[in-house]
């Protein structure tokens, strides 16, 4: 079971003068409904990530952590970008595959997140996405799915063989198209965006998209705007709604205070992430 999440933080001067301070939290839970938690998270600044694995007992734990560790790796080598990400990938399959324990009943995992970076001296967010594990962004009071899975259900809505409401519940729901494992390491789906002061980030497994509709995440990200509060109110809220799967949600938010006023504040030593 998780405990109450923790939040950390870490401030980020520009060229322009403009200063970015983000905060983040995470947490997973094993949920109530299963033996082991085959979820894992990184949120460690430049890089916030989920990765849900699956593939008998012991082979979704395997992929999930295998691949963050990776990514751990990655971190603290240093700059992240979208190279280092999918080199550490193709580790993270060779590690996969190479682990007695793998077996062949479909080992892998999803990964989703987000990453911090500059570009033309900018601050950006790029999302990437391998699966069915989710990036939410509230931005300007509304919240829109940014990754798209990768999954049958996915496919047949966007031919239009399913409605979204038609999805819910659907035999198919668990199945993915895409995932970092035993196959090919392919690299993931990437979205760009600027850094815009009051974004809010939601990366989670679908354990608790099971739980909680977008309106319900929505809901608990209006009442808790610090990290650590929003990550625990929806972990717990998916486990009130049952918990039938593993839960992981990393909550990251952004304050960007442009020259003139962040000339007049005091600066403050990040945190470190453990």
């Amino acid at each position: 079971m998780s405990q109450g999440s923790t939040a950390y933080a870490r401030e980020i001067a520009l060229a322009s003068g403009d200063t970015v301070a983000l905060t983040w939290a995470g947490a997973t839970d094993t949920g109530r409904r299963r033996e082991n938690n085959q979820d894992a998270f990184l949120a460690e600044f430049p890089l916030f990530v989920v990765a849900d694995g699956m593939g008998g007992h012991a082979g979704g734990e395997i992929a999930s952590q295998r691949t963050i560790a990776r990514l751990e790796e990655a971190v603290a080598a240093g700059e992240i970008t979208t190279a280092t990400i999918e080199g550490a990938l193709v580790a993270a399959v060779q590690d996969i595959t190479a682990h007695p324990d793998t077996t062949d009943e479909g080992t892998g995992t999803t990964l989703t997140g987000v990453f911090f970076t500059l570009v033309d001296d900018d601050a950006r967010w790029i999302s990437l996405n391998i699966g069915d594990s989710r990036v939410y962004l509230l931005r300007d009071g509304a919240l829109s799915q940014i990754t798209t899975d990768h999954s049958v259900v996915q496919e047949l809505i966007t031919a239009g063989r399913l409605s979204p409401e038609e999805a819910e519940g659907h035999p198919y729901s668990n199945v993915i198209t895409r995932a970092v494992g035993v196959s090919e390491a392919l690299p993931p789906d990437y979205r760009e965006f600027s850094v815009q002061d009051g974004d809010r980030f939601v990366i989670c497994s679908d354990g608790l998209t099971k739980e909680l509709t977008d309106y319900g995440i929505q809901h608990f990200l209006g009442l808790n705007p610090a990290p650590d509060a929003a990550v625990d109110a929806m972990l717990s809220a998916a486990l009130e709604n049952g918990g039938r799967d593993n839960v992981t949600v990393v909550v990251v938010d952004a304050r960007r205070a442009p020259s003139d006023v962040a000339a007049g504040s005091s600066s403050t030593a990040p945190i470190p992430v453990g």
